[in-house]
């Protein structure tokens, strides 16, 4: 076994026993001069420097190297794409924007229109044409519709008018935002009088209405006179008359007291007050009335009875009940105007079941006075400048409809 010895792990030389040997050489001149080896550095290749050199320092990524950074939503799309994305999107808001100041418009003219015409609800206004703002600044508007319900108008209501302004020219002199009115070359309206406001506003005398054909309105209901209920009927004939106003021609008109008497105002032949057939039918069965009318010499004369046929029927009332029951009799009776026997004979009208009140106001009861408080006629109203003219009258099924039409009407402080 060899004993052991220093071995060299390191191919270097000791730097302390080198400092060591310069100390000796310092001392001692003659001692021979001990060179250390020179150790040459590993060649690294000229590239591999300036790289090294010029990369900086970075801490190390401890991430998967196999994701990629995110790319933007809209990164890929072709650049017309995104441009035409663009142009809708800005069209988009200028629309938006166009709708809320047409929007901000109508809102103003329905108020103007309110506090103007002095309606308890602001009217619809629909603006047409796109864009709005082209159209305001250059001070011209395509149409105006105008919807207002409720418009007094004489008597009644009309419970709709609408209104279509065309080629609206604003008057503006300070730009759009300073409209002081606007002039209407062409207007177009529709005006409806509703047979329900009708028959709501005539409703004191209980009378509804209903259309007939395309010019007739027919009146049926009841009317209070001196505290009894009669049946009134009535036809109404619409017409236009002139331009601007409509009559109302009230025809068969009649009042029925029950199943007594019937009452058709004016001074003709058939009008006035008259028995029904039912009830001069039950003058054969009723003798004290019938008795009652023969007792009358100017009624015997109207009624055409010869003298010896009423001595006989007021003897006899088998001959009594013989000379009623004939139908010459029957004619002749409801032939006979009662409002003349109750002027001269005021107690035989009440011996008939007549009440005198009722008499005295059925005389009031002339045509005119009926036909007022029927008539459904109305006048349009004179513009400040321009004309406003009636086109057409018609009787429809929800009530009477008017077509209007206009020209050169001008609309608030408009030149």
């Amino acid at each position: 076994m060899r004993a052991p010895h220093h071995i060299s792990t390191h191919p270097y030389p000791n730097p302390y026993e080198e400092l060591g040997a310069l100390d000796v050489q310092a001392t001692d001149v003659q001692a021979p001069v001990v060179q250390a080896p020179v150790v040459q550095a590993p060649v690294v290749p000229e590239a591999a420097q300036d790289d090294d050199d010029d990369a900086a320092w970075a801490p190390p990524n401890h991430r998967r190297s196999g994701r990629r950074r995110r790319r933007g939503r809209f990164a890929g799309l072709p650049l017309a794409l995104k441009a035409v994305a663009g142009v809708v999107v800005l069209a988009a808001f200028l629309g938006l924007a166009d709708r809320w100041a047409l929007l901000y418009a109508e809102r103003r003219v329905a108020d103007s229109l309110k506090d103007r015409m002095r309606l308890s609800a602001a009217p619809e206004v629909e603006i047409s044409g796109f864009p709005f703002l082209t159209q305001l600044a250059d001070g011209r508007l395509e149409s105006v519709k105008v919807t207002v319900p409720d418009v007094a108008a004489d008597r009644v209501s009309l419970a709709r008018v609408t209104a279509t302004a065309h080629d609206v020219r604003l008057d503006a002199p300070d730009g759009p935002t300073s409209v002081r009115g606007a002039t209407v070359p062409r207007l177009d309206g529709d005006v409806l009088l509703s047979f329900d406001d009708l028959n709501r506003e005539l409703g004191a005398s209980q009378v509804t209405f209903t259309g007939h054909g395309r010019d007739r309105v027919l009146a049926r209901g009841t009317l209070p006179v001196a505290g009894h209920d009669l049946r009134l009927r009535a036809d109404a004939r619409i017409s236009r008359d002139g331009d601007r106003s409509i009559a109302t021609r009230i025809g068969g008109m009649r009042l029925d007291i029950g199943d007594l008497a019937t009452y058709r105002p004016g001074t003709g032949a058939s009008e006035g007050l008259h028995l029904t057939r039912s009830s001069a039918a039950r003058l054969a069965h009723e003798t004290s009335k019938a008795k009652a009318l023969f007792s009358v010499p100017s009624v015997v004369r109207r009624l055409g009875v010869p003298d010896s046929a009423v001595r006989e029927a007021l003897r006899s009332d088998a001959e009594l009940a013989r000379v009623t029951g004939t139908p010459r009799f029957l004619h002749r009776a409801m032939r006979l105007n009662l409002i003349d026997l109750a002027l001269e004979h005021p107690a035989l009208l009440k011996r008939l079941g007549f009440d005198p009140a009722l008499l005295d106001a059925l005389p009031r009861l002339t045509r005119p006075v009926l036909a007022d408080r029927l008539s459904l006629g109305f006048s349009l109203p004179s513009p400040h400048r321009g004309e406003l003219r009636l086109r057409d009258v018609r009787v429809e099924k929800d009530g009477i409809r008017v077509r209007i039409q206009g020209s050169g009407l001008a609309v608030g402080r408009s030149r």
